[in-house]
C-alpha cells in the first residue's frame, strides 16, 4: 500500500498548479472520507464533543499541526464542537496537501 497520506508532510503550493479535479480528487478522497469535499473546492468535517474544554483543547492540536506542516485551516469553535475547513488559497481549490492535513486531523481525533 501506498504512504498514507497522514504520514507525509504538506509542500508549500506556490502557485501555478491547477487545483485537483475529478478521479484525482476522488482518490485522495477515498483515504478521507469523513470529510466532505464541497464544491471540488475544500474539504469540511465537524467534529463532536462533550463539552467546551474538550472541544477547545482538539482546537490547538489542530492549531499546532497546522503550524508544524505550514498548512492553516480555517476552524470555527463552539460549545462540544470544531468545524475545520481546508483549502489552497494560493491556487483557490485542492491540493494533496489538503488531504495530508485532513489525514493528520483524522489521526489525531483518533487519539
Amino acid at each position: 500500500m501506498a504512504e498514507q497520506l497522514a504520514d507525509k508532510k504538506c509542500v508549500p503550493c506556490r502557485g501555478g498548479v491547477p487545483p485537483l479535479k475529478g478521479s484525482e480528487l476522488k482518490a485522495l478522497h477515498q483515504q478521507t472520507p469523513q470529510w466532505d469535499v464541497v464544491n471540488e473546492h475544500h474539504l469540511h468535517r465537524e467534529f463532536k464533543f462533550p463539552d467546551f474544554k474538550q472541544a477547545l483543547a482538539f482546537v490547538n492540536r489542530v492549531g499546532d499541526i497546522a503550524e508544524q506542516e505550514g498548512h492553516h485551516p480555517d476552524i470555527l469553535l463552539g460549545w462540544g464542537k470544531a468545524e475545520i475547513t481546508t483549502w489552497t488559497h494560493k491556487i483557490d481549490g485542492l491540493t494533496e496537501s489538503d488531504f495530508i492535513l485532513a489525514a493528520k486531523i483524522d489521526r489525531l481525533a483518533k487519539a
